[in-house]
């Protein structure tokens, strides 16, 4: 009897202990996954988080994104697709079969900016479908996230399907808010559309509220593609612009000189490297395809 009532008690226990078990088990794989993400995180702040950019990337008529695809893998950090991922209309089938060979295998990194050419289809679904939930709300397609001890706002600059960019926008207020509860010190933002250019397409005075709100909260860095070249403007009240619309869709010249140009070029392919450190950031033009083109330097944040 005692010796029966003895295993009843250990078919009763058993199967708690052994959930028990379970339980520690992964409550401890939690807490290594935690540790390991504290110290990733301590080593991005100490050597600064990696950011890479370029917008105008991928088409089945052209082999330059294939040559920025080479220099993105050999560069370490967050993908930033700053719009116009793939021509001409950003279909899915577009995306399966020019985006995906080339820069897909990128795609578990990127965090894009939505283009104009991404909305030839209907709500910009194939884009909004492949990227999923990095891509942010599709009814949006604007959206925020940190990358080491930065902020980083993406933008929506198709003014139309975003509801607006003007003054009291749902846009423009969201960005008020992302910028005025960040508690980071230094702000990096990406869309498509540039501020200002020397391309054919020029500066784009319909994301000036935009622009205004991203100087009155002392942002770093505003990334934009959409003018196939490469251009770095001197800030403006701290701003600084790129345009890096070299992904590798096509090149064509510049057609002015817009006031506050540093450097330019539409020779050939390349991406932007930034280094985001805790007060300060470096960049690096990286040219595709063996050119001799470079660009770089450093600044310290606002």
């Amino acid at each position: 009897m005692i010796a029966a009532a003895a295993l009843a008690v250990v078919a009763l226990v058993a199967p708690g202990s052994a959930q028990v078990a379970q339980s520690h088990k992964l409550e401890s794989g939690a807490t290594a996954r935690a540790r390991e993400q504290q110290v990733a995180l301590s080593h991005e702040l100490e050597v600064g988080a990696r950011l890479v950019a370029a917008g105008d990337v991928a088409s089945c008529r052209s082999r330059g994104d294939e040559a920025t695809a080479s220099v993105v893998a050999r560069l370490p950090g967050t993908v930033a697709v700053l719009g116009d991922s793939v021509y001409e209309r950003g279909t899915p089938t577009e995306f399966a079969r020019c985006y995906a060979p080339s820069w897909g295998r990128f795609r578990g990194r990127t965090r894009p900016a939505v283009g104009n050419h991404e909305y030839g289809t209907p709500g910009a679904a194939g884009y909004f479908r492949y990227f999923g939930r990095a891509a942010g709300d599709p009814r949006r397609g604007y959206y925020a996230y940190r990358l080491g001890a930065w902020q980083v706002v993406v933008l929506n600059t198709n003014c139309a399907q975003a509801g607006g960019c003007g003054a009291r926008s749902p846009q423009e207020q969201w960005l008020r808010g992302v910028l005025s509860a960040s508690t980071a010190r230094c702000t990096v933002a990406y869309g498509h559309h540039p501020r200002f250019s020397s391309g054919i397409h020029g500066p784009d005075a319909s994301i000036d509220p935009l622009w205004r709100a991203l100087k009155e909260y002392r942002v770093e860095l505003y990334l934009a593609g959409h003018d196939h070249h490469y251009e770095r403007f001197r800030p403006v009240d701290g701003l600084r612009q790129f345009v890096v619309g070299t992904g590798g869709r096509s090149v064509y010249p510049f057609v002015r000189r817009v006031e506050g140009s540093e450097r330019r070029w539409w020779g050939g392919f390349g991406v932007l490297a930034l280094r985001l450190l805790p007060d300060s950031y470096d960049w690096r033009f990286v040219a595709a395809g063996g050119s001799r083109f470079a660009d770089s330097g450093s600044a310290a944040c606002a």
